[in-house]
């Protein structure tokens, strides 16, 4: 019986220090669950505005060391669109935009297309 209670007693003390310890822990740092990229928004009309439009978001987002990437392309109701440029860290070094060169082709349907494509002619 003397057995059974100072073990009863030592689990006591035992869950007390660790009620103890845990109660004392500081609390953890807060993590953030959503984190938002710098942007950049171009309003524009043709595809040539567009291409401007990406070259001013290189520029822009090269400022913060990383790269344009483009988020969004919306319809406007006056007949413009909007790009959105989302600024987003790349595993290499952003170079400055190099001239577009006029003697390649390249094939697109749509606008996010056309902007990659620049965006892939520029980096050669």
């Amino acid at each position: 019986m003397i057995t059974t209670v100072r073990r009863l007693r030592g689990l006591h003390i035992a869950l007390l220090a660790a009620g103890t310890v845990a109660a004392c822990q500081l609390p953890s740092s807060q993590q953030p669950v959503q984190a938002s990229n710098r942007s950049v928004t171009y309003k524009y009309r043709t595809d040539q505005e567009l291409l401007t439009a990406s070259q001013n978001a290189t520029t822009y987002c090269g400022q913060y060391q990383t790269a344009p990437r483009a988020a969004t392309i919306t319809n406007n109701a006056d007949g413009s669109k909007t790009a959105v440029f989302e600024c987003v860290r790349t595993g290499t070094t952003v170079a400055a935009p190099m001239p577009v060169n006029p003697n390649l082709s390249y094939t697109y349907r749509t606008d996010q297309e056309l902007v990659q494509a620049s965006q892939t002619a520029s980096a050669y």
